[in-house]
């Protein structure tokens, strides 16, 4: 596995080695051992799974008390990944990274505590998988506004409007929502 550190150094991108033949691939997702040489002592309470539709966005989503952790992946489609740094001690706060998650790059992205999460569906429909540090507990869920100008994230939209659920459509402003130490 190779764990390269993005813009914002904490949230790192995991490329896994793929073992390909005609038959078919192999990768590791996950090997505690090689995520603890990486500097990522990291254990997994939760797994998630959610299929969405071209033009989706979800998130920004974040838990103020008992934060999530999680490693994000793709098994079917393509998304446009983002994490926000919500620690206010941290050089990065209030800024954003993303990356391009697919199923044919079979890349991965570790999103530590203290950030804000969430994706946009770039292909025709997406399968995303991720594992979390912690359970989910709605009443500590917050979600950040998705196009903050505070926040001033690039997502590489469509011509429409973003499908949004409820929920992230009436997401905060930065500087309306709690943050982490």
């Amino acid at each position: 596995m190779k764990f390269t550190p993005t813009a914002i150094p904490d949230v790192v991108v995991v490329e896994p080695e793929v073992l390909s033949d005609h038959r078919g691939f192999f990768m590791e997702t996950w090997h505690a051992g090689k995520f603890h040489e990486a500097g990522l002592d990291l254990v997994f309470v939760q797994d998630n799974h959610s299929l969405s539709v071209r033009n989706t966005i979800r998130g920004l989503h974040y838990q103020v008390e008992r934060p999530q952790g999680k490693l994000v992946r793709v098994v079917a489609g393509e998304i446009f990944d983002v994490a926000v740094d919500l620690r206010r001690s941290s050089p990065t706060y209030g800024r954003w990274v993303g990356s391009t998650l697919s199923a044919v790059n079979r890349l991965q992205l570790w999103i530590p505590e203290g950030f804000a999460h969430g994706y946009y569906v770039t292909g025709p429909g997406a399968e995303v998988v991720y594992k979390c540090t912690d359970l989910y507990f709605a009443r500590h869920e917050r979600t950040l506004k998705w196009d903050d100008p505070a926040i001033g994230i690039s997502w590489p939209l469509r011509s429409e409007p973003p499908l949004l659920s409820a929920k992230d459509a009436a997401g905060l402003p930065f500087q309306a929502l709690p943050t982490f130490a």
